[in-house]
């Protein structure tokens, strides 16, 4: 495929021209990153910004601007923490029925879950870290190994008791939902409870950070039906220009124009994190890359992204940093023949990289 969409979506997505003042209005404008990896997705709500700096993106954590929460298909996500609540609302339904069958085999049930719900609010009336919290479930008798206590977790952050907040110097310190959201931010409200307008604003967020994209793209990312989505789309559809296709893609007005101005800065190689959404926001991401290329991003398909090496809106390699604080090395594994000159640029890139610690 012609890397020019590859190259459009890196304008769509804030990483050629950085236009997103603080680490907080990009998330914002996102809607949510993807968030497992957590220094990978600091860092790819940094690189969207033209301070480039973790410390900013730790602040707007500590300040409780920005979250982590399990918003839609059981993955963790950084979110504004003003759109947490009814983001949630919105799409966590899904995910929070298919861990149910889990929750089973792990031999949990709605009075444990209860029980860590009740010792949960005693505990956080100010920030723990996870492990502090899953001590608090040992101590009374909800065992926290296999599995178990991440469980636990991802039920109340799902159903919005709990959340991941402030920078605790390794890891997001839990905390109480209630305390550390913004009130009145849920569907109702935000939106009256009607779920076509919020679709509607999720769907407007989506397709002006990541277009060209189609329905079908936010319908995955979501889960949300079609059906939904398209309600949605209807409310906004005349926000966005469209390649009128028989499964068409919407954009922001204006981006194909500004993609083109940029010119040479859309081909300028860009180091991103594994989890970057300009790889894991789309329902097919071989509009950047080949099959084989695929395989080596992702190596047996196992759900673990390796940072990506990216070229003219192509993957063209991962890269790693080894050794130790103090001695880091950088090293790329290329998927096609780098010149010198791209191999340098990779370099200053590296040595700018928005690291969570050193």
């Amino acid at each position: 495929m012609s890397s020019a969409l590859g190259s459009t979506r890196l304008v769509a997505q804030g990483l050629i021209t950085r236009p997103h003042p603080t680490p907080a209005a990009a998330v914002t404008a996102f809607a949510a990153m993807q968030g497992q990896d957590l220094p990978g997705v600091l860092a790819s709500a940094a690189l969207r910004t033209p301070s480039n700096s973790i410390d900013d993106v730790l602040t707007d954590l500590d300040e409780g601007r920005v979250v982590r929460g399990y918003p839609m298909r059981g993955t963790v996500f950084l979110m504004p923490a003003a759109d947490t609540a009814w983001i949630t609302e919105l799409c966590a339904g899904p995910s929070v029925r298919a861990a149910n069958h889990r929750k089973q085999q792990l031999g949990l049930d709605q009075e444990q879950l209860g029980l860590a719900r009740d010792l949960a609010a005693e505990l956080l009336t100010e920030p723990h870290s996870r492990a502090e919290l899953f001590t608090r479930w040992d101590e009374h008798g909800l065992r926290t190994k296999g599995g178990r206590g991440y469980h636990l977790l991802f039920h109340l952050i799902a159903e919005g008791t709990v959340v991941y907040g402030p920078w605790n110097g390794g890891e997001q310190d839990v905390v109480l939902a209630s305390a550390w959201l913004p009130p009145g931010n849920g569907l109702e409200g935000r939106f009256n409870g009607d779920l076509d307008a919020a679709t509607a604003e999720l769907l407007r967020r989506y397709l002006t950070t990541r277009g060209p994209a189609t329905v079908r793209d936010f319908a995955w990312w979501t889960k949300l039906t079609l059906a939904q989505v398209r309600r949605g789309l209807a409310l906004i559809r005349d926000e966005f220009d469209t390649d009128g296709a028989e499964e068409p893609s919407y954009w922001r007005p204006g981006l194909l124009e500004e993609a083109k101005g940029l010119g040479a800065a859309t081909a300028a190689p860009l180091l991103l994190p594994g989890f970057d959404e300009f790889v894991l926001g789309y329902q097919d991401r071989l509009f950047a890359m080949t099959v084989d290329h695929h395989q080596r991003l992702v190596p047996g398909n196992n759900g673990v992204f390796k940072r990506s090496v990216v070229l003219g809106g192509r993957v063209v390699g991962v890269w790693t940093r080894s050794g130790r604080p103090g001695r880091r090395q950088f090293e790329v594994d290329p998927f096609v023949e780098l010149s010198q000159r791209v191999a340098a640029r990779l370099e200053k890139q590296y040595a700018a990289f928005p690291f969570v610690a050193q």
